[in-house]
């Protein structure tokens, strides 16, 4: 489950392989180790990369289900904006947006 949630993370975020090693301070094969299965990260390294992509470990090792956006230091208001946008997205469903057949 790591290296699927790893790979789906870092397209999420518009990163290339290389782009996420230089931020982790590894290489471009580590990163593809990891998520071709090959290899694991140490637990140092687990940890930047929760902290790089904003998640949980339980997020990241596909114990729970869902992804939690820090929201630390925001206010209520901008808290409230961020909800609406997710609302938004939500209601914009891939069956919604493509043409029948």
């Amino acid at each position: 489950m790591f290296y699927e949630r790893i790979k789906e993370l870092r397209l999420s975020h518009k990163m290339s392989q290389v782009e996420l090693g230089h931020r982790l301070s590894t290489s471009k094969q580590t990163v593809s180790n990891w998520e071709s299965g090959y290899a694991t990260p140490t637990l140092d390294m687990f940890q930047k990369i929760c902290e790089t992509f904003s998640v949980s470990a339980d997020y990241l090792l596909g114990i729970e289900p869902q992804n939690f956006l820090d929201v630390s230091g925001l206010t209520m208001e901008q808290i409230a904006h961020l909800q609406q946008i997710v609302n938004d997205l939500k209601a914009i469903r891939p069956e919604n947006t493509s043409q029948k057949t």
